[in-house]
């Protein structure tokens, strides 16, 4: 009688975390610094990941890393795995916490004002912030990692209630030698063979590319980028300009960069965004502030309106 087979490890949480982090920065050292791990202690993750599964998920190359056809059938199940794990923690914690809130929020956009009230008002709650990247808002809402989010349109807003706070003009950004630095103001035709960063978020490209233009026309291409940081460097370097939101702060101290006024487009949406039918006293009072208190990145007065 031959003895049965011996079951492999349970999959270890952390390992798959950081085996999703890596597939998408699609390079070590960029999921590294933003797991706040060496590259080093990331590589023995990922190996330990793969014998755990039993099979190769992901490959180095010059260029960064890829998945492998193992980790391209991993990667949606990891994520699934991830969800679920998070939905479990949160509504375990929601159950025995109802004095819980985790409020998010993206780069550039402060929610101070309306955090200290809700702090303020409800001495009793467990009032947590919570950093997120850009694209992460609709995902952390229906993981129920995060009760509510502070950020920028577009994105999915499926099952989710979300509430206009106020509007950003939308500006063009430039290396401090462009052509166009110094003007009072530009236009889309002043920049309509300027190449601009794309991301993988189809939507996202339309709006802050402005794809396709209103005569109907392309935007030109633009090379792919996965964060903020370097779309920056692209467009100080010389190889890209980008539309951003007025307020995004995007310049900041560098002097190499140039904000310009971009005329005849619309304005970027900051919005709170919660799940549909939450009505929990703390998401409801958050929702209170943040409509009175975060009217924009100078104070000046928003326009509140609901979305479905």
């Amino acid at each position: 009688m031959t003895d049965p087979p011996v079951p492999r490890e349970d999959l270890d949480l952390r390992l798959v975390r950081s085996f999703a982090a890596v597939a998408e920065h699609r390079h070590f050292g960029r999921a590294a610094a933003a797991l706040h791990l060496t590259q080093s202690s990331l590589s023995r993750q990922i190996s330990r990941l793969e014998e755990q599964v039993g099979a190769r998920l992901l490959d180095r190359t010059p260029q960064g890393s890829r998945l492998t056809g193992a980790g391209e059938v991993f990667l949606p199940l990891a994520r699934a795995l991830l969800r679920s794990a998070a939905q479990a923690s949160a509504r375990a914690r929601a159950a025995a916490e109802p004095s819980r809130i985790t409020i998010g929020y993206i780069t550039n956009i402060i929610i101070t004002p309306a955090v200290r009230e809700l702090r303020r008002k409800h001495p009793d709650a467990d009032v947590r912030t919570h950093h997120l990247l850009w694209h992460e808002a609709g995902e952390a809402l229906r993981d129920h990692r995060m009760d509510a989010v502070v950020t920028r349109l577009p994105f999915a807003t499926g099952r989710l209630h979300v509430t206009v706070l106020y509007d950003e003009p939308r500006v063009l950004l430039v290396p401090y030698d462009h052509r166009l630095a110094g003007r009072e103001s530009v236009t889309l035709d002043d920049v309509a063979d300027e190449p601009m960063p794309r991301v993988a978020d189809p939507a996202w490209n339309a709006f802050w590319r402005i794809d396709p233009r209103p005569d109907g026309s392309s935007a030109p291409g633009g090379p792919v980028v996965d964060s903020v940081e370097d779309k920056i460097e692209l467009i100080a370097a010389g190889q890209a300009v980008a539309i951003v939101p007025l307020g995004s702060g995007t310049i900041g101290p560098r002097p190499d960069l140039a904000l310009i006024p971009l005329e005849g487009v619309e304005p970027s949406h900051v919005v709170l965004a919660t799940r549909a039918g939450d009505h929990s006293r703390l998401v409801t009072a958050f929702r209170k502030h943040a409509e009175a208190l975060l009217t924009g990145p100078g104070g000046a007065p928003g326009g509140p309106a609901g979305r479905p």
